[in-house]
């Protein structure tokens, strides 16, 4: 058992070693010829002073934490935190560098075709995946032997929870910031570019084509790194911090099995570490441009990386446990594997153009772009069905073998459903890379526009987009899917803290308190969602105007007159300043309003986190497919069905897709970081509320 987290953070140092590999082959690759460099210099320029500001940015709201942790808590708690912050920003800060040298590698590697360029773009993404995954075991492998090992501080695990909380911290402001800065770059250059100046997308005469590429990394990269950096990491603490907190509060487990209980989620992390490490020398392309056989490559990796966990994961359970958790454990991590993976499968029949939903919305197209939001918005909804009944089962599959396997206790039953957290979430590395390959794949079709390469290149780049554009819905899936199972074992950790601490949480729906609350959490989800889509529509705006001024004012630029080149640098500078501002208000309400209401009364509290879990599961659901669904039918009329480019068909199109891009890149996926950090804030705040 001792050797157990060294495990964990060898195989952390594997994962880095890999990425630094996958990196080196990336940079070794032929960038192109001097003006796809420009471009791509340009877009590297823009995404780093972007990233620079917002970490100057969220630092201060982190030295905020840091101080109300210190004096709140104690000084561990703080150092802590801060490692949990640095090490998520720098997550973000390998991928974002690894991108924007990938982008016009994988543009020159499309000129040879689809096998060269797929594999290519999906190493780029393999070095954020997989910096995700090491950084983040590494991390949590050190700090549990040093608090927990080799020095005895009090409440060890307290301390490291707030490494979550660092991690929250970095993923929701570049979510949002992210997300605000891609989109209001995104529709700017659809309205004014597309659908008033009847130009092509990523036309290198559209000024904010530079600010729309840079959004695709800082969003679409770093942002979706930090998310992912704190939901892998939030699904290794919750069950060590549940089984901590409640054994303190009564639970009766012998010294030992709590040791094992609180060991496995990182021999969980170790296996699925290896796992993906394996499957990701198996995304291979057999030539073709299909999008079906390009999934199929690209998904190899996830699959067979997800085999080799089960088969670890039940060795695993055999080696430590003894009687029917030997089974009951592992399958309770199946449970969670299977359900983030057929989550992801609702995600990728919803978003991709193969399956029936994309197509209805494409058709509806031929009737206006009022039927193609209709019908985008009810695709997103029925979507939801299905995810939420995947959920309730792998909860209610869970805590059922939980219970054979522990004891008939809800304690055993919550302990196994946190498990099937960090099962939905083992093979984060390879998830991480095929997601991290979309807006690689995105920002090479932008180069080969704007390069002028010849349209047979521009094809194969828009089908590795088209796929990226599923890919990135199938693991905001996993994201949000295993946010619900995670924030569900916070929760649980929440109560038994507050036991802990002395006082006792009463959550009948009968009491006025609990009921208030559940119904300021069940709104909280809808006035984060409005204000983040208010925010892009507003920078979205301010773009807008630039590139109409940008048009009217310079002569020739519309006509594309040689020699005549757009101020893309002010549209990245109008996309940062923007973003920057309006991310600060959504961000901070994650934090403020629980800590608020804890002061107030914890039964109010424990309301709403319950309903503020239950609308954002759903909402990020909906608004994630809603948006991926519409982006592809555009692309899918954009390949020549319903009378292709340049149709009223298209037009239509592209307005569904600017409605669904906050959806999508904004708004949705930030949701299940709103979940988690409220619940993780309630939780490391629970003994000052008492």
């Amino acid at each position: 058992m001792d050797a157990i987290p060294y495990l964990a953070g060898g195989s952390a140092i594997l994962a880095l070693a890999l990425a630094a590999y996958f990196f080196s082959v990336v940079k070794a690759a032929d960038p192109g010829n001097e003006r796809m460099q420009q471009l791509m210099k340009a877009i590297q320029e823009g995404a780093r002073a972007f990233l620079v500001k917002e970490y100057t940015w969220v630092a201060g709201f982190v030295v905020i934490m840091i101080v109300l942790i210190a004096l709140l808590l104690n000084p561990l708690s703080a150092v802590s935190y801060i490692v949990g912050a640095v090490l998520s920003a720098a997550a973000g800060w390998a991928g974002m560098t690894v991108a924007t040298m990938a982008n016009a590698r994988t543009t020159n590697a499309a000129i040879e075709g689809p096998q060269v360029a797929l594999p290519l773009a999906f190493k780029g993404g393999a070095v954020m995946g997989f910096s995700v995954a090491g950084l983040s075991l590494l991390g949590l492998s050190f700090l549990y032997l040093l608090f927990v090992e080799w020095t005895s501080p009090d409440d060890p695990f307290e301390i490291i929870t707030a490494f979550g909380l660092g991690a929250s911290s970095i993923a929701l402001f570049s979510r949002v910031g992210g997300g605000i800065y891609t989109k209001a770059a995104d529709v700017g250059a659809d309205l004014v570019g597309k659908v008033e100046a009847g130009i092509p997308e990523d036309d290198p005469r559209n000024p904010a084509t530079i600010a729309d590429n840079v959004g695709d990394n800082v969003g679409d990269v770093a942002g979706m790194g930090a998310d992912l950096f704190e939901s892998y990491s939030g699904a290794i603490i919750a069950p060590m911090a549940f089984t901590a907190f409640a054994a303190a509060s009564g639970w009766t487990v012998g010294a030992e099995l709590k040791t094992e209980l609180i060991l496995f989620p990182f021999l969980v992390a170790f296996v699925g570490m290896l796992g993906s490490i394996v499957g990701s020398f198996t995304v291979r392309s057999n030539g073709s441009s299909k999008i079906k056989d390009l999934s199929h490559a690209l998904h190899m990796g996830t699959n067979v990386a997800m085999g080799l966990t089960v088969i670890g994961v039940f060795i695993s359970g055999y080696m430590v446990f003894e009687g029917d958790a030997r089974w009951g454990l592992p399958l309770a991590v199946i449970f969670g594997l299977v359900a983030g993976w057929m989550i992801g499968k609702v995600a990728e029949i919803w978003t991709s153009d193969e399956y029936g939903p994309v197509k209805k919305i494409a058709q509806q197209s031929e009737t206006g772009p009022a039927t193609v939001i209709l019908k985008g918005i009810s695709s997103g909804m029925i979507s939801v069905g299905a995810s939420v009944s995947l959920i309730a089962l792998a909860v209610g599959g869970a805590y059922w073998v939980g219970q054979q396997a522990l004891g008939d206790t809800n304690e055993a039953g919550i302990y196994a459903v946190a498990i099937a957290a960090i099962g939905m979430l083992a093979t984060t590395g390879v998830v991480v890379g095929v997601d991290a390959y979309g807006p690689i794949a995105d920002n090479a079709g932008g180069i080969a526009e704007m390069a002028e390469l010849p349209p047979e290149v521009r094809e194969v780049t828009d089908s590795l987009d088209s796929l990226g554009n599923t890919t990135a819905a199938v693991a905001k899936g996993f994201a949000v899917g295993s946010a619900a199972l995670t924030a569900l074992a916070l929760f649980a950790s929440f109560d038994q803290a507050i036991s802990a601490a002395g006082g006792e949480l009463d959550l009948d729906i009968g009491n006025v308190e609990v009921f208030i609350g559940l119904f300021l959490g069940s709104m909280l989800p809808f006035v984060f969602a409005a204000l983040t889509i208010d925010a892009v529509g507003r920078a979205a705006a301010a773009m807008i105007e630039e590139v109409r001024r940008q048009f009217r004012e310079i002569p020739g630029l519309r006509e594309g007159k040689p020699g005549v080149e757009p101020d893309s640098a002010r549209c990245v500078a109008i996309s940062t300043e923007a973003s920057l501002k309006e991310m600060i208000i959504p961000g901070g309400l994650a934090v403020v309003v629980p800590l608020v209401i804890g002061f107030i009364n914890v039964n109010a509290l424990g309301g709403f986190l319950a309903g503020a879990l239950v609308s954002g599961f759903a909402l990020a659901i909906y608004m994630s497919n809603a948006g991926g669904a519409w982006d592809n039918a555009k692309k899918y009329i954009e390949a020549g069905h319903h009378g292709g480019k340049g149709s009223d068909a298209h037009a239509a199109a592209v307005i569904g897709d600017t409605v669904g891009d906050p959806f999508k890149d904004t708004s949705g996926p930030a949701m299940n970081i709103l979940i988690k950090v409220m619940t993780i804030v309630s939780l490391i705040f629970a003994s000052a509320f008492i």
